[in-house]
């Protein structure tokens, strides 16, 4: 039994760090073809399609009560309507491993954020200390160089507020109490929160705008399948399962992995202020999760 918990733990987090690095990537290509909001609306709504109707197939529930809607309509507000489009909207400007390194500041607001609900757990003096480290970090990230707006500061506003989405529905997600598998749950997060894109694309006006070409074609194909119907479910699994630590160690590798990536295919680079705010940053992070793991919070059943 441990045994089998230890090694679904191990491929979990692998597929994270290795999916959702490269996913940087895939959506800064992505948005140079399609318009941001529809993009990820029409990825996740198709995304949910396949994983309900699997849910289906495999006869999990998937009636809903106004409890678990509200459930769903808070992951899928924090976790795709915010973090995706945001994310996705700001990486028309910024480069695919500066938003990496900015989507890193998740594991310092998860930690923040999970001193509230039914498994809060306090913070102590270190956590405190690696929390101000981490922020100094993420100063140096996106400290502006030359004008405010050749520095693209406002748009790695937007990416840092999207991140705060992502920090609140991984910790409410873990809160719930939720009558759905995991595989149900998820699809129907997709549904509603591809619908909330999709809404806000149309709202906006990016219709006339998403005309689907091969460039655009292979990103949206990967992200949905991939980064949303695999990551996403491990990603669910492990914020039911494990702590707040262990979710958040992603913003360890998530950066590195994003970097490669970019410098391979896009020639990306970091400045000096960039990679010293990242090794402060992972110093913060690093002594929050250490923190975290000495108080072991119970998974959860």
């Amino acid at each position: 039994m441990f045994a089998n918990r230890s090694a679904k733990l191990a491929l979990c987090l692998t597929i994270v760090y290795l999916v959702w690095g490269s996913s940087y990537l895939a959506t800064a290509i992505g948005v140079k073809h399609l318009p941001p909001l529809l993009f990820g609306g029409v990825r996740f709504f198709i995304a949910g399609l396949i994983l309900t109707t699997i849910a289906h197939l495999r006869g999990q529930q998937l009636r809903i009560d106004r409890t678990e809607l509200r459930h769903l309509s808070w992951v899928a507000l924090g976790s795709i309507l915010l973090s995706n489009g945001m994310n996705a909207w700001g990486l028309q400007y910024v480069a695919s491993n500066q938003a990496a390194l900015l989507n890193t500041m998740a594991a310092l607001w998860i930690a923040i954020f999970a001193t509230r609900g039914p498994r809060a757990h306090p913070l102590d003096r270190h956590t405190i200390v690696g929390l101000l480290i981490g922020f100094v970090g993420a100063a140096l990230i996106i400290w502006p160089r030359g004008s405010l707006f050749s520095s693209n500061l406002p748009q790695q506003g937007i990416i840092l507020l999207g991140v705060l989405g992502w920090s609140f529905s991984a910790v409410y997600l873990r809160n719930v109490a939720s009558k759905l598998e995991v595989l149900a749950f998820t699809g129907m997060q997709f549904l509603i929160g591809g619908t909330m894109l999709m809404l806000a694309g149309f709202a906006v006006g990016e219709a006339p705008r998403f005309i689907l070409t091969p460039a655009g074609l292979w990103p949206m194909v990967y992200l949905t399948l991939v980064s949303s119907c695999v990551a996403y479910l491990a990603f669910a699994w492990l914020a039911k399962n494990t702590t707040p630590a262990v979710v958040g160690t992603y913003a360890y590798v998530n950066p590195a992995v994003a970097a490669v990536v970019g410098w391979a295919v896009l020639d990306e680079r970091l400045s000096g202020n960039q990679l010293t705010g990242m090794v402060i940053m992972l110093v913060g992070i690093g002594i929050v999760s250490w923190q975290s793991q000495r108080r072991r919070l119970a998974p959860a059943p």
